[in-house]
């Protein structure tokens, strides 16, 4: 009995010690982390002040272009190595928007780890490359049973079926790209509102009556446009995955981006790449286009005159537009980016 009271005494004695143990390391690790994210802070404050220095002497002409371009890009990679470091869960945390406090609540969605932080990155990725393949998939199906099976008329269930998985979709990519923003990922704004209204779209279109018998190859010419508008897709995100991630590997190791970017942006493909990637890209968008418009003048004309069908139209028009500009402003930084590269390249041989 006196044993047993002793060995209930020593556990008591050895959580008190373990509460004051971990108590104390807490708070010795709370003081170290703020004096980090202090200098994690003024790091961040000089990277800006030193640039927003450099281009107001470049505008003034008080410094040399070459040294300019020089001091920006050590500028630049002091930058990638204060973000892309384990340092990086110090700095000043970016904006939480809306849509992930509507869909998570008032949390914190920063990872405090660098490879949690790669884990959430890689996938996304892997999520892109599955629905890539269903991209293209998915609508292929239905256009060959609409062939083979229902006789030219699509049912409307596999095609509600299909928007629904639009839907969610498009609402995982949009609260990953998100979750990748909070977490140092550089992704254009547009993409996310791309996805946004990719998700009004799909949550309109499942309420779209899709019409049968009579005249149904012309009541069904938009959702028969729009299937094979995402067959196109499907391909150019399939290329997009490929060609992109290995250039973003390239720029990751050459110090020009950080281990948290995706495959968005200016990470797009090398020369040869793009050769193949842009125009499938300009034709895609075209089409899009295309089918929003088709769809307008089915409302307009009489044939279907839901409002489901302009909403769409309106949407494809708008989504078509942007992706062109997003498209055109990539290639151009592109373009000035190579132009500098080779600037520099220029003042190295010499």
């Amino acid at each position: 009995m006196e044993n047993v009271e002793e060995e209930v005494g020593k556990v008591v004695e050895q959580a008190r010690e373990l509460q004051e143990a971990g108590a104390s390391l807490l708070w010795k690790l709370s003081g170290e982390e703020r004096s980090l994210r202090q200098k994690a802070n003024s790091l961040d404050s000089s990277v800006r002040r030193i640039g927003s220095v450099i281009n107001s002497l470049l505008s003034q002409k008080l410094l040399d272009p070459k040294l300019a371009d020089k001091l920006e890009q050590d500028l630049e990679r002091a930058r990638c190595i204060a973000i892309d470091g384990d340092a990086a869960v110090f700095l000043p945390p970016k904006y939480q928007g809306r849509f992930l406090r509507m869909f998570l609540g008032p949390i914190n969605v920063r990872a405090s780890r660098k490879d949690v932080q790669l884990k959430v990155k890689e996938e996304y990725n892997s999520y892109r490359d599955r629905t890539a393949f269903l991209f293209l998939l998915f609508p292929l199906t239905l256009l060959t049973l609409r062939s083979w099976i229902w006789e030219g008329c699509l049912p409307a269930f596999p095609v509600q079926l299909y928007q629904a998985w639009l839907l969610f979709l498009y609402t995982g990519l949009a609260l990953r790209e998100n979750i990748l923003r909070s977490n140092g990922s550089d992704i254009r704004p547009w993409w996310i509102y791309h996805h946004y209204c990719a998700m009004a779209m799909a949550l309109v279109s499942i309420t779209w009556e899709v019409r049968g018998q009579p005249n149904c190859t012309q009541k069904q010419r938009g959702v028969e446009l729009f299937l094979q508008w995402a067959m196109m897709q499907g391909v150019a995100m399939l290329l997009q995955n490929r060609y992109q991630r290995q250039r973003l590997y390239t720029r990751i190791a050459l110090g020009k981006a950080n281990r948290m970017d995706v495959v968005w942006g200016e990470t797009s493909g090398v020369d040869g790449q793009l050769w193949v990637l842009c125009p499938i890209l300009f034709l895609m968008q075209a089409f899009e286009a295309y089918v929003g418009l088709l769809l307008l003048k089915t409302a307009f004309s009489g044939v279907v005159s839901e409002w489901q069908i302009i909403f769409c139209g309106i949407l494809l028009v708008f989504m078509a537009v942007g992706n062109f500009i997003n498209t055109v402003q990539t290639l151009n930084a592109k373009s000035r980016f190579k132009e500098k590269m080779k600037r520099t390249k220029s003042k190295q041989e010499l």
